[in-house]
C-alpha cells in the first residue's frame, strides 16, 4: 500500500506505509509546515507499518516543531518503533 496524507486544517491523517520510498511523500507535504501553522495534529492510526526512515523523518518534524516553538500533536496507536524512539529520547 501506498503512503496518502489527508488533511482538514492543521489535522493530517498519515494512512499505509512510511518508509524509505515513500518518505518523499511525507516530506514534501510537511516541507516548512510551521512556516504556514502554529500547531499540528498528526494522526498515525492508520500507519500499516514503519521503517527507520519514516521514525527519523517524523522525528525531524518533532525536532523542528520544538526548535521554532510550535506546537506537535501525534495521536493514535502507531508503529511501536516511534513509540520507543520517544521514549527512549525522553529518558535520555
Amino acid at each position: 500500500m501506498d503512503l496518502k496524507i489527508t488533511n482538514c486544517n492543521n489535522f493530517f491523517k498519515i494512512v499505509g506505509i512510511l518508509n524509505k520510498n515513500s518518505l518523499n511523500v511525507f516530506q514534501n507535504e510537511f516541507n516548512n509546515i510551521f512556516e504556514r501553522v502554529n500547531n499540528l495534529t498528526i494522526s498515525i492510526q492508520d500507519i500499516q507499518s514503519m521503517d527507520r526512515h519514516g521514525v527519523d523523518a517524523i522525528a525531524k518534524l518533532h525536532q523542528e516543531a520544538l526548535n521554532k516553538n510550535k506546537k506537535l500533536s501525534i495521536i493514535g496507536f502507531g508503529c511501536k518503533d516511534l513509540y520507543d524512539h520517544f521514549k527512549t529520547s525522553t529518558a535520555a
